[in-house]
């Protein structure tokens, strides 16, 4: 919800529209990770799948273990600019 509204005010859309727009690249973001593509967001971050043979995963709460055979997994966080807040400073 913060992300649709600061978009709408930095902007001047309404929020019907920022909303479709935070929608689609959300959905397209999902859409080239359920392909098997990288998605990486300049100067932030990188999302991609790893695919594994199947292994038993089950938290505490999990009776029957299920099969993992993908996993998304966040690449590193490179601040480039000192206006962009960092854990260890």
């Amino acid at each position: 919800m913060q992300l649709i509204t600061a978009l709408k005010e930095e902007t001047g859309i309404n929020k019907q529209e920022a909303s479709a727009v935070v929608d689609l690249f959300f959905n397209s973001m999902a859409d080239a990770l359920s392909k098997g593509r990288r998605v990486e967001i300049r100067g932030l971050c990188s999302f991609y799948v790893k695919n594994y043979k199947s292994f038993s995963g089950a938290g505490d709460d999990v009776e029957d273990p299920i099969g993992i055979r993908r996993l998304l997994f966040f690449g590193g966080w490179t601040a480039r600019d000192s206006s962009v807040p960092t854990p260890w400073r």
